[in-house]
């Protein structure tokens, strides 16, 4: 057997490369998820001491551990401040924060103390945090809690036992665009960094309601809803106790090793667009309550058909990113309800929160204002789907989402991915996550946004099979500017299921003129716009489209003297005002579908 050399004077933090190992745990994931529903929660945003660390010396050496001595009780040179230095808003994207931090890929690390008194003496504390881009490693006084992976959706972890009066705690951020994360190296939005989504503390009691879950049973009748609760103690089997007050209902339910999910008789007022009906629905477990305002509703499919409710559908949509000239990635309740405001204004019931999860008060708003939703999961372009590992990490982050906007009525689509080629091992990555998308959630569809077969010049995709609805991204007019190709391909195309275009459009740059067929100008744009509408009004198995997109948004693939680094695919600018002629014309035929 060979013996791997060992140097006697081998310093380990400069001349080995597996430093990372130990810390990739992958331990705060779906599984550690909690319910946070109507919880109050202590907020650990401000700011924090900032340190980018592109050499990844902090994991190296162990920035979190206290500081080095020698024998005599000297302290060491060393690197790093955890309570000095520079400081950075939480949340928000460390792109945004300084001209030099713009285009940083790597790893920087966010510090701050808190004081911790206890409310009840065996309170058990978690630490959330709403998302954060993409390798997060936790650290509390001078111990390594776990990490997560993930881009775009929240975690957990438990601060029980660890906590002092004063707390330090450390959060180290990777950003790095790898083959094997989800999305994959190659992506076509900005790679923004950090703590970008909410840092919060909850007190719960010692057992608690870990997991509540309710919604319409898909039965057409209406009048069941449905109620599934996990508690934190897997061998409970006291009382659930659920109310929905509006109702008039109050009803208990035995846990059964720490679980219950039981049927509740019920005719409530019906969620839609046009009336977003909400009731207040609460549990109670032990010491525990929580409570959701939640919407009930059915979504289905017949044939080629969307239903609402047992009524047919036509989805005027739009796709939308996460993304803002000023503050990057990092949304608030007033950049969600603009952005749902332009949607409506643009004759919209619906909205594609792509490529990613968006923020949580995307699906909590698009419930209180009426617009439905399709969210997706980060499985974009060359995923390297032959690698188990990654497949995991795709269907945390899938189940994840899932679980954070089960009770969302709006939310009427999980999508598993984006434009894949159809591959045996994609087919298999994929549909191994629509099936645990039906599996864990019964009560929406699944789809995905698939590409033309340019071969056949046909909608075929082997991955349909496994989907609810066909998402259908093409660009005619666009990349393939043979308009022929977009009739046949209606032709030669008859699905047995709903057809979503997912995507389609031109760039424009806001207030460059031409004629129709200068590409760039706000003109070709409008004429795109003209000539895909006329033919998806030929197409009856086509119910419903998602343009993309409705603001121009940062890609780091385009620079032409028209992008500027820009997607300029948007029907708003960047500015998020100045509306395109293309706007008017979305507008119109959706105006026209809606009936007015």
């Amino acid at each position: 057997m060979a013996v791997k050399e060992q140097a006697e004077n081998l310093i380990e933090h400069i001349h080995s490369e597996a430093y990372g190992a130990r810390y990739n745990l992958q331990n705060l994931n779906h599984a550690t998820m909690l319910c946070v529903a109507g919880r109050a929660r202590e907020q650990l945003n401000g700011r924090w001491f900032f340190t980018v660390d592109p050499y990844d010396t902090g994991l190296r050496v162990g920035w979190h551990l206290p500081p080095e001595t020698d024998a005599q009780g000297n302290r060491l040179p060393w690197d790093y401040d955890p309570d000095d230095g520079e400081t950075i808003q939480v949340p928000s994207c460390w792109n945004m924060h300084r001209p030099e931090y713009f285009y940083y890929e790597g790893s920087a690390w966010y510090a701050r103390e808190f004081t911790y008194l206890p409310e009840q003496s065996d309170e058990r504390v978690f630490l959330r945090i709403g998302a954060a881009n993409y390798d997060t490693m936790v650290f509390l006084n001078h111990q390594y809690l776990g990490n997560h992976y993930g881009g775009s959706t929240p975690f957990f972890v438990e601060l029980t036992g660890q906590l002092r009066q004063k707390n330090v705690i450390q959060v180290c951020v990777n950003n790095d665009r790898t083959l094997d994360r989800v999305p994959c190296r190659n992506i076509d939005w900005f790679n923004y960094g950090g703590i970008y989504r909410d840092i919060e503390l909850f007190r719960v009691p010692p057992a608690f309601i870990q997991t509540f879950q309710a919604y319409l049973v898909p039965n057409n009748a209406y009048n069941q809803i449905a109620v599934t609760v996990a508690v934190s103690d897997a061998t409970a089997q006291d009382d659930i106790q659920i109310s929905i007050p509006e109702l008039g209902i109050t009803q208990t339910f035995p846990l059964q090793d720490g679980r219950v999910t039981a049927i509740i008789a019920a005719t409530p007022e019906l969620w839609s667009p046009e009336d977003p009906k909400r009731y207040r629905v609460e549990a109670r477990f032990r010491q525990d309550s929580i409570s959701d305002m939640i919407g009930f509703r059915q979504i289905s499919v017949e044939g080629t058909t969307i239903l609402l409710n047992g009524k047919p559908v036509f989805l005027r949509g739009i796709c939308v990113h996460e993304d803002d000239a000023q503050t990057g990635k990092t949304s608030s309740r007033e950049d969600v309800l603009r952005r749902f405001q332009h949607a409506k204004e643009l004759g919209c019931n619906f909205l594609r929160l792509a490529h990613y999860p968006h923020h949580e008060l995307s699906a909590e708003i698009a419930d209180e204002v009426g617009l439905m939703l399709w969210e997706e999961v980060p499985v974009y372009w060359a995923i390297d789907f032959p690698n188990p590992a990654t497949y995991k990490d795709a269907e945390n982050q899938l189940l994840e989402l899932i679980k954070r906007d089960f009770n969302r009525a709006s939310v009427i689509i999980w999508s598993v991915g984006n434009e894949n080629a159809d591959t045996d091992t994609r087919l298999a990555f994929m549909s191994g996550l629509a099936k645990a998308a039906k599996a864990y959630d019964p009560s929406r569809l699944v789809s995905a946004a698939c590409l033309v077969n340019h071969q056949k010049i046909k909608i075929e995709d082997r991955l349909a099979e496994f989907l609810d609805v066909i998402g259908l991204n093409e660009y005619y007019g666009w990349y393939n500017p043979n308009y022929d190709e977009l009739v046949q391909l209606g032709r030669n195309s008859n699905p047995d299921k709903p057809v979503i275009i997912t995507e389609t459009g031109a760039d424009a740059r806001a207030g460059e003129h031409g004629s129709r067929s200068d590409k760039f100008t706000e003109e070709y744009m409008e004429e795109v716009y003209r000539r895909q509408i006329a033919m998806i009004r030929t197409l009856d198995y086509v119910k419903g489209m998602s343009p993309w997109i409705l603001y121009d948004f940062r890609a780091s693939r385009r620079f032409n003297r028209y992008q500027q680094g820009f997607n300029r695919k948007g029907l708003i600018a960047a500015d998020k005002q100045t509306k395109k002629l293309a706007f008017y014309v979305l507008q119109g035929f959706y105006r026209e579908k809606a009936g007015f």
